[in-house]
């Protein structure tokens, strides 16, 4: 079968097709034939080095999520047959022909979605499900602040906030601000710190938002900070400034009685990752199938073509998940 490597690590010009070897069926596996397979951020970590040679799964291949088609099921597979139209969370293989998936991580991609919609679901709003239902507790008449909200998770967060029935006020470009707003955000503000900061305190009336998801850090954590109300929580989902040696607030932190919680979905136990997926199930599977929530692809990329998919994300620029397709 075909897959993506990379002799060493480095830029996007180090991704190359080459064969490789062919998953083998484990008792409770799908092997999955792959139409689509989403990109994220963790896929240009891992390229770069970041992980420094680790997977967090079972595959050393990039991808963490997929569409396909079931070819084959494990003897103690039940739920699934060949032939099922999946989308699921993969420990890594996703940039390739074939994949191997835990049938717990799989479910069924709902009618209307196709091959490239069903690649641009799990990651984004799986994680959306953790962050703002798990974590972050939201509920109907709060108000949540999701910072790059035209992102591939942001845009996630932006539409389940909003089909929770929470207020959100959302960050962007000036560009994307009518994108974003367009996915369910009440208010919309400038990126910039010195703008957004004073944007929340007016857009709240000085009370503060009930949650802050953040994917940026760096100069973003104090601000965010500030803009919670007493006894809020800020998730930090990622690092987009790669800036991760800040100074926190303590006396902020102490005083509001505020939590701060970090997560990322690459390193947890497949243990941990069954139960987000089960909360996605009962959360948002049904309001993909009733058109509520829909997944947003801004470009799509042939398989041979990762590298031109990853210097996309690199260079920014869309509103939501950019998609590797399969011949």
């Amino acid at each position: 079968m075909r897959a993506v490597h990379y002799a060493d690590f480095g830029p996007a010009d180090v991704l190359r097709v080459e064969d490789a070897p062919f998953p083998i069926l484990r008792p409770n596996d799908l092997i999955v034939r792959v139409h689509a397979a989403g990109v994220n951020r963790a896929d240009i970590l891992q390229r770069n080095g970041f992980y420094a040679g680790q997977h967090f799964g079972d595959s050393h291949l990039l991808g963490l999520e997929l569409a396909g088609e079931v070819t084959a099921v494990g003897s103690d597979v039940t739920g699934f047959k060949t032939g099922d139209r999946v989308m699921a969370i993969v420990g890594g293989g996703a940039y390739a022909d074939d994949a191997r998936v835990d049938q717990a991580m799989a479910v069924k991609i709902p009618a209307s979605l196709t091959w490239v919609e069903g690649g641009a679901i799990m990651e984004s709003f799986v994680t959306a499900v953790e962050v703002l239902h798990h974590l972050a507790n939201i509920t109907a008449g709060q108000t949540v602040l999701i910072h790059a909200a035209a992102g591939g998770i942001g845009s996630a967060c932006v539409q389940l906030a909003a089909a929770l029935g929470a207020r959100v006020i959302a960050t962007t470009s000036t560009l994307r601000s009518p994108d974003v707003q367009g996915l369910g955000a009440d208010v919309v503000l400038d990126r910039q710190p010195e703008l957004w900061e004073p944007g929340v305190k007016t857009a709240t009336d000085g009370q503060g938002v009930d949650a802050v998801i953040d994917f940026v850090g760096g100069s973003y954590l104090a601000p965010s900070l500030r803009s919670l109300r007493k006894g809020g929580t800020l998730v930090q989902v990622g690092i987009l400034s790669d800036d991760a040696d800040v100074v926190i607030p303590l006396n902020l932190v102490l005083h509001n009685h505020l939590r701060v919680v970090g997560t990322v979905m690459k390193s947890r136990t497949i243990a941990e990752k069954r139960d987000m997926i089960e909360r996605f199930k009962e959360i948002a599977l049904p309001l993909f199938a009733n058109g509520v929530l829909r997944p947003v692809v801004y470009a799509t990329a042939s398989l041979q073509d990762a590298g031109k998919a990853h210097r996309m994300m690199e260079a920014g620029g869309g509103v939501g998940k950019i998609v590797l397709t399969y011949d």
